[in-house]
C-alpha cells in the first residue's frame, strides 16, 4: 500500500476553526473569480486535514466546514439547477482507486459492468440549457443546487454552438476553460488594456465568464461531459437519453456539434477491467504535458445508466464516479529574489529565487524568468506570491504574480546597470539584454562549451587549462586553439612534453569533426546539438549556411520565424571566428552530403548514402521519432547521447529527448526509469540496446 496523501496537521480546535475559515475563503475566491490564496494541492491538503480532525473530534465540527459540500460550501447562486450539479470525490493513486472500486462493487453487490475513463478538465463547470435546439441560458455550478446566470457569455465560447444539430430540449454540462493559445491572447489583451495580466488559464476563464463590462472580449472553450433531459420530460427522446450509457451520450453530444474530448489525444474510452482503467489513467497522465489545455486528473465512472442508478449519490457527489487526481504542476509560492547571470554568449538572464515548493515530484527553488521585458510584461515584484508552473521535463517557470495577495510590502525588481559578470556596459537594443563584450565576457564558458565532448571533443582542456591559456594571452576564443604551437604550450606551468603533444594531437583531431559539430561549437543562439545537425544536413557547408537569409534558414525543420533572423545575425557577428576556423583548416562541410533532389513533395537522399544502403527504403528509421534512455551496452556502450542522436539521424530517424504520442521507438537501456513507463502507457515500441544495434548496424 502507498502512504496516505499528505494533509495539513491541525493541533487543536482553534487551528481547526482557522483552517475552516481559510478553506472557505479560498473556495469562495476559487469558484468565484478563479483566484485563491491557495493552489489546488494546498487546498486539497487543507481539506483533508479538516476531515481528519473532524473524524477525531466530531463534537467540534463547524456548520461552515467545507467537507461534504459542493464547492466547499463557499458559493451560492440564484438560478436553481434542474438536477443537482455535484462535485466528485478524489483518489490519489492506484491503491485508492482499487479500494474505491471495491467499495462500489460491494454497494452494487456485483462487479461494475463497464467503466468510462476521461480527462478531468481544469475549468469551470457550467450548465448550458437548450430549448428546441437553441442555446437559451448558461448557469454556473454555484453550490450545486443553484448557480449564477452567465448567459451574457453566449457567443464567446468555442465548442458551444448557438444551435444544436437536432431541435431538442436538453441541458448540456461541461467545463468552460481557456486553451494555452486563448490564455496568451487574453493576457495580451489585458496587458494592452491596463498593463496587468491573468494569473493562470483557470482564473482568466473564471473572470472572463463573469465579466460583462470589459472593453475587450476574450475567447473561451467548452468541453461537454454530460447531457440531461428535463426531469419532467417524458418524451421518447428524453427517456432514451436517460437510458443510454455515458459513452453513447457523449457520442450523441458530439453529433450535436458540441465539443468533447473525442478529437483530442485524451478522448474518453470504455474499459471493462480495472487494469484497463489504470492503463488509460497512465496514458492520459503521460499526455498531460503536451495538451493545449489544462487537466488536473482523470474521471472514472460507471458507464451504464443502470449501474449509476443503483449506486446512487451522497450529499455532495455521485457514488458511481471518482476523480483520480494527478500531481500538481502549478503551485503558489513567494518570489524572494532575482539573480542575474551572464551566459556564454553574453546574454544576461534573470533567474527567480523562490521559497522552496514541492512541484511535480521535486522541490523547486529556482525558476525561469526569461528576460527584462518578460518581467515587465508580467508585472512581477519582489515579495510577490507567484504562480510557478512545471510540466513533464520542462524547467519550472514563473507564470505570473497573484496580484490580489499583495500586502503592499512588495518591492520593484532592480534591473542591472552593468554586466553582472564583467562590469562592462549592457546592450539593451533587444528584449534579451546582452553584455557589449558578447562571448568575450564569458570566454572560458564559451570555449569550454566549444571543446566539449559533444562538440569538438578536445581532450585535456579542462576549465583551469582554458583559464591558463586566456591569462597567458595565447587564446581569445576557441579558434585560436588551432594556432597554438608546442613552444607556446611548453612555457606554461604543468605543461610538459607529453601533455603538450597529447593536447596538440587532440586539437589536430578536432579539425576533422563534421560541420554539425563545428556549427554546434559556435554556440549560435537559438540552436543546440539537434538543431545544429539539422542545419548542417540541410545546407551541407558553412559557405551555404553563411549565404542563407532568414527565409532560407527558416526552411530548416524546427526553425521558427523568430529564431531564423537571430541565427543570421549571430553568423554575421561570428564571421571573424568562422574565418579563423577556415584558415586553420577545420572541416566546414558535412560528410556525405549531396544537394537534395526535390520531386513533388518527396526529397531524395544524397547519392552516397543511397549507394551505401541500397536506396531510401532501406534506411531503417525513416519517418520514426526515436528516444534513447538509460545506460547503453554492447556495441552502443561507448557512444555518448549526442552520438546516439547522430546515429539515429544517419539511419533516417529523428532523435527526441522526451516520450510522447508521436514517439515511434524507445531505446531503453539499464535504469530506463520514467521514460520507459511513459512509453509503456502510450504503447510505444520499446527495444534494448542490442536489438537497436542490430537494427541500425550498417550505420554504426
Amino acid at each position: 500500500m502507498i502512504d496516505a496523501p499528505p494533509h495539513t496537521e491541525l493541533s487543536d480546535q482553534a487551528a481547526y476553526a482557522a483552517a475552516v475559515q481559510l478553506a472557505t475563503d479560498a473556495a469562495a475566491a476559487y469558484y468565484g473569480q478563479g483566484d485563491s490564496s491557495l493552489d489546488d494541492d494546498a487546498y486539497d491538503q487543507l481539506v483533508r486535514g479538516i476531515a481528519a480532525y473532524e473524524r477525531e473530534h466530531p463534537e467540534h465540527v463547524l456548520p461552515s466546514s467545507p467537507t461534504g459540500k459542493v464547492a466547499g460550501g463557499a458559493v451560492t447562486g440564484d438560478v436553481p439547477h434542474t438536477v443537482p450539479m455535484l462535485s466528485l470525490d478524489n483518489v490519489f493513486g492506484p491503491e485508492e482507486l482499487a479500494d474505491w472500486a471495491a467499495s462500489l462493487e460491494r454497494r452494487l453487490g456485483r462487479g461494475v459492468t463497464s467503466w468510462s475513463v476521461e480527462p478531468k478538465l481544469d475549468g469551470l463547470a457550467i450548465s448550458a440549457r437548450y430549448r428546441g435546439g437553441r442555446l437559451v441560458q448558461l448557469v454556473t455550478r454555484g453550490d450545486g443546487t443553484a448557480g449564477e446566470d452567465v448567459s451574457h457569455a453566449i457567443g464567446t465560447i468555442v465548442g458551444l454552438p448557438g444551435r444544436l444539430a437536432d431541435a431538442v430540449t436538453v441541458e448540456l454540462r461541461g467545463e468552460v476553460m481557456m486553451t494555452a493559445e486563448q490564455f496568451e491572447q487574453a493576457c495580451a489583451k489585458r496587458q494592452a488594456h491596463d498593463g496587468s495580466t491573468f494569473a493562470n488559464p483557470r482564473s482568466a476563464a473564471a473572470g472572463t465568464l463573469r465579466a460583462q463590462d470589459r472593453p475587450y472580449t476574450c475567447e473561451l472553450t467548452f468541453f461537454g461531459y454530460g447531457a440531461l433531459p428535463d426531469p419532467g420530460d417524458d418524451s421518447e427522446q428524453a427517456v432514451r437519453l436517460r437510458e443510454l450509457p455515458h459513452s453513447e451520450i457523449m457520442a450523441w453530444v458530439a453529433e450535436q456539434g458540441v465539443r468533447t474530448t473525442a478529437d483530442t489525444p485524451v478522448a474518453g474510452i470504455v474499459a471493462v477491467t480495472l487494469d484497463e482503467v489504470q492503463a488509460r489513467v497512465e496514458h492520459i497522465a503521460a499526455e498531460r504535458a503536451e495538451l493545449p489545455f489544462g487537466i488536473d486528473g482523470i474521471v472514472i465512472k460507471c458507464d451504464l445508466a443502470g449501474d449509476q442508478r443503483q449506486a446512487g449519490f451522497s450529499s455532495r457527489a455521485p457514488r458511481w464516479a471518482i476523480a483520480y487526481k494527478l500531481p500538481a504542476v502549478e503551485k503558489i509560492t513567494k518570489l524572494v529574489g532575482v539573480e542575474w547571470n551572464t551566459g556564454r554568449t553574453g546574454v544576461i538572464a534573470p533567474r527567480a529565487v523562490l521559497e522552496p515548493v514541492e512541484l511535480d515530484g521535486s522541490v523547486v527553488t529556482y525558476a525561469t524568468l526569461h528576460n527584462v521585458a518578460d518581467i515587465t510584461r508580467r508585472g512581477l515584484m519582489l515579495g510577490d506570491s507567484v504562480v510557478v508552473y512545471k510540466a513533464g521535463d520542462v524547467i519550472p517557470r514563473v507564470e505570473s504574480p497573484v496580484v490580489h495577495l499583495r500586502s503592499g510590502a512588495e518591492q520593484p525588481i532592480v534591473f542591472p546597470e552593468v554586466c553582472p559578470s564583467c562590469g562592462d556596459a549592457i546592450d539593451r537594443s533587444q528584449e534579451r539584454w546582452r553584455c557589449v563584450r558578447g562571448r568575450a565576457c564569458r570566454a572560458i564558458a564559451s570555449i569550454g562549451y566549444a571543446v566539449g565532448r559533444d562538440q569538438l571533443d578536445i581532450e585535456g582542456l579542462a576549465g583551469n587549462r582554458i583559464q591558463q591559456l586566456l591569462d597567458a594571452g595565447l587564446i581569445a576564443d576557441f579558434a585560436d586553439l588551432f594556432f597554438l604551437t608546442s613552444e607556446q604550450l611548453l612555457t606554461l606551468e604543468r605543461m610538459g612534453r607529453t601533455s603538450t603533444d597529447n593536447l596538440l594531437a587532440a586539437i589536430e583531431r578536432a579539425k576533422s569533426r563534421p560541420l554539425s559539430r563545428v556549427f554546434c561549437a559556435l554556440g549560435v543562439r537559438g540552436t543546440g546539438r539537434s538543431m545544429s545537425r539539422r542545419i548542417a544536413r540541410h545546407f551541407g557547408s558553412m559557405d551555404a549556411i553563411r549565404a542563407a537569409d532568414a527565409e532560407a534558414i527558416q526552411a530548416v525543420e524546427g526553425m521558427g520565424p523568430e529564431k531564423a533572423p537571430v541565427v543570421v545575425a549571430e553568423l554575421v557577428e561570428l564571421a571573424p571566428l568562422i574565418d579563423k576556423l577556415v584558415a586553420a583548416g577545420v572541416t566546414m562541410t558535412e560528410p556525405g552530403w549531396r544537394p537534395p533532389v526535390v520531386s513533388g513533395t518527396d526529397v531524395a537522399l544524397d547519392a552516397q548514402t543511397t549507394s551505401e544502403v541500397g536506396g531510401t527504403s532501406e534506411l531503417p528509421l525513416v519517418g520514426m521519432s526515436v528516444v534513447v534512455t538509460g545506460s547503453m551496452s554492447g556495441a552502443l556502450e561507448a557512444l555518448t547521447r549526442n552520438q546516439m542522436n547522430e546515429l539515429i539521424e544517419r539511419a533516417g530517424g529523428k532523435s527526441s529527448s522526451s516520450v510522447s504520442k508521436r514517439t515511434s521507438l524507445l531505446v531503453a537501456g539499464e535504469n530506463a526509469g520514467s521514460k520507459r513507463a511513459k512509453a509503456e502507457s502510450l504503447d510505444v515500441r520499446i527495444v534494448g540496446p542490442e536489438e537497436f544495434a542490430d537494427l541500425v548496424g550498417a550505420f554504426l
